[in-house]
Parts: structure tokens; sequence; C-alpha cells
């Protein structure tokens, strides 16, 4: 009797360590938010894109990641009618472009099942049809299947190859800073 109790015992550890090592994250758009900030000529400006999907499969133990987080490109908006209409069509080009991607390819680090957590996720992230690859650092905050992320990221668009909007007398930075702070579930 006691040799079965303690299989079941080991039995349990181990698929209890299998589930801490494997997860796949499902972010919630509506639980989402995605903001951006750009300094222009006497002021900064501020907005927001909107997240139309995500899911990021990974493996602590092997740190293999994987899967597709998907922003809708023209969601991006400012508060500002013309200046949100020069990003989509001068900048953006968002209708040729509509989603801005970001595929994991590797992870470093640990997420606790409760708690706080330090991670980064290599990954590629695709801006105006061209592919990036990128590190990023999240802080997770896990609750059971409930899991908030916050990153921040720097994106040298110009340098990537997009349009400065800047004119003559308004100058725009070349740099945006994304902050983006997202909520999912673990998924079994």
């Amino acid at each position: 009797m006691s040799r079965w109790l303690l299989l079941i015992s080991v039995l349990a550890l181990g698929a209890t360590t299998l589930l801490a090592q494997e997860m796949t994250v499902e972010l919630d758009p509506a639980r989402t938010r995605i903001e951006f900030t750009v300094t222009a000529t006497a002021h900064t400006v501020h907005g927001t894109f909107a997240l139309k999907s995500g899911t990021v499969h990974f493996n602590s133990s092997t740190g293999s990641a994987s899967g597709l987080v998907i922003v809708d490109a023209t969601s991006g908006d400012s508060g500002n009618r013309g200046r949100d209409h020069k990003m989509h069509q001068e900048v953006l080009e968002s209708q040729r472009y509509p989603e801005i991607t970001f595929t994991p390819m590797r992870m470093s680090g640990r997420v606790d099942p409760q708690g706080a957590s330090r991670v980064q996720i290599d990954g590629i992230f695709k801006l105006h049809g061209t592919d990036h690859p990128i590190t990023l650092t999240l802080t997770v905050q896990a609750q059971g299947q409930n899991l908030s992320v916050q990153t921040h990221i720097i994106v040298p668009y110009v340098a990537w190859g997009l349009k400065n909007p800047s004119t003559f007398i308004l100058h725009v930075g070349e740099k945006v800073d994304i902050d983006i702070n997202a909520a999912g579930r673990v998924q079994q």
C-alpha cells in the first residue's frame, strides 16, 4: 500500500513540474492597453493601439517560445483626427500593413505560478512589413490562472525605414515609446 502511495506522489509531483515548465497564455484584448508616446515640437503626443489577439507558448525549462501577438495597426489613435490621418496614411500605411506583430522565439527566466516574476523574451517584431529582432523584458504577475504583464519598448521607427512626419515647422521624434499592460489566462 505504501509503495502505491509513493508512486502516486511521484507521478503527481512530475505532473506538477511538467505543468510549471510548459505554459500557454491567451491575452485578453479587452483587458490589454497599448499606449504610445512620441515627442514633438512644444508637446508630447500620446495615443493607443488595440490588441487583436495574442497567444504565447513557452517552456521555462528549455527556453523555447512560440505563438503570435497581433496589434491592430489601423486602431492607432492619438485623439487628433488630422494627426492620426497622417500617421495612418504616411507613416504606418496601415491600410497596406494593417497588423503589427510579435512572434516570440526564446524565453529567459521563469514565470512563478504565484506572485511576481521577471523574464525576457526574444522574438521578431514585424512593423510595416519588415521583421526586426527585439528582446522584451516582461514583469509578470501571476495569480492562479490569471496573468498580467507589463513591458516598455522603444521603437526606432525612422531607423526601421518608416517615414518621419516632421515638417519645416513641426519636428517629431524619431523613436516611439510603447508601454504595454496586458492581461491573460494560462491555458492548460
